[in-house]
């Protein structure tokens, strides 16, 4: 029975996916090989062109990278006060860097700046070496959290983006990372917000490569790229009104229409899109419990739903509940009493169940005559 609740639990929890694929978008002019615009909490593709094609992604790679070590600090295996040695591979590093110097000292704290502001490829790599003892093992890494993420278009090399053979993800793939990170590791803003800062004692300043922290309402970050061949691209992450979104572009021709591809995409997505809170119609009324040691057991929702909606279809969102009239003892905590069903304009969209707030015993044979003779003597 125990397995049975879990999986109707496990399969009520889930949302109707792709759902905002399902109504025609407009076409949008981008400046773009690749793009896709995702929101955060449900994970639902608002907008995309050429969503899986297998492009370079330049530093946007570093995603990968942030969220591992994201990942080792929140599970504390990783100290942000950690002190990091650069090797001479990591001090051998080309393209945007922070010129460590083979044998220099740096906690993990300043390399995270370092590779979220300044995209420093030689941080990238002393961060790789220090978490997996090289970059090659920790690019293994970096591709098993990608499959495990179902990142099917993507193939690492390094840890940097450098160009390399055969280095590929996709739009649709950054996303997924993107909203991993920033879904689960909320510290990252930390350092992905940052605009100025600096390193060794202020003798070394930083500047984000993200211009949209300065100029787009609600940016919080997350990563930009350039190669020559990669073209620009980046990983937009922005927040307004409670939803956050993920505008990823990939081989834009220049920096100002990269930054102005992803204004587009966000823009698009706060204009037509909402997040909304799902909850009762109603307060639930209490389940009447047959043989119980209590008279009532309470129903509540299984966790906190939200569903996504289009800003024109808010007023189409109804909530129905069915709730058992009475349950018989012994109950458990956490027994599925119902179900909460969410729909839009008909169409269900989310359903969540309702179970029993706590345990309510059965009454033994000795305890119920003692209530009948109880009860027999009170009636005299």
């Amino acid at each position: 029975m125990k397995k049975l609740l879990a999986a109707l639990l496990a399969a009520s929890l889930c949302v109707l996916p792709a759902h905002a694929a399902e109504t025609p978008a407009p076409v949008l002019e981008l400046d773009a090989g690749a793009a896709v615009l995702m929101e955060k909490e449900t994970g639902e593709i608002l907008y995309s062109l050429n969503p899986h094609d297998r492009l370079e992604p330049a530093s946007v790679t570093k995603v990968m990278t942030l969220l591992l070590v994201m990942e080792a600090i929140d599970g504390g295996s990783l100290s942000v006060e950690d002190s990091v040695q650069v090797s001479t591979r990591a001090a051998s590093m080309g393209g945007s860097q922070v010129y460590l110097k083979e044998g220099e000292i740096m906690t993990v704290h300043d390399l995270l700046k370092a590779v979220a502001v300044a995209s420093g490829n030689d941080a990238a790599v002393a961060l790789a070496e220090h978490l997996a003892g090289s970059e090659s093992a920790f690019v293994e890494r970096m591709n098993q959290r990608a499959a495990e993420l179902g990142m099917a278009d993507t193939t690492f090399v390094n840890c940097t983006g450098l160009t390399a053979p055969g280095h590929l993800t996709s739009a649709y793939d950054i996303a997924l990372m993107s909203r991993e990170l920033i879904l689960n590791h909320p510290r990252i803003q930390e350092y992905s917000t940052i605009w100025m800062d600096s390193l060794r004692d202020g003798a070394f300043q930083l500047a984000n490569t993200n211009k949209l922290l300065r100029y787009y309402d609600g940016c919080t970050g997350l990563k930009t790229g350039f190669t020559s061949s990669a073209g620009y691209c980046v990983s937009a992450t922005a927040q307004r009104d409670g939803m956050e979104l993920i505008a990823v572009v990939l081989k834009s021709t220049t920096k100002d229409t990269r930054s102005a591809t992803a204004s587009a995409l966000l823009n698009y997505g706060f204009a037509t899109y909402t997040v909304m809170d799902v909850t009762p119609p109603q307060a639930l009324p209490p389940v009447a419990v047959l043989l119980g040691e209590q008279e009532t057991v309470q129903p509540v929702v299984a966790g906190q739903g939200r569903i996504l909606v289009e800003k024109s279809q808010i007023d189409q969102v109804e909530t129905t509940v069915e709730l058992c009239r009475d349950v018989e003892a012994p109950v458990e905590e956490g027994q599925q009493l119902g179900k909460l069903t969410v729909t839009v304009g008909g169409v269900e969209r989310q359903s969540l169940p309702l179970l029993a707030a706590q345990g309510v015993e059965r009454l033994t044979i000795p305890r119920i005559f003692g209530g009948l003779l109880r009860g027999f003597f009170l009636s005299d």
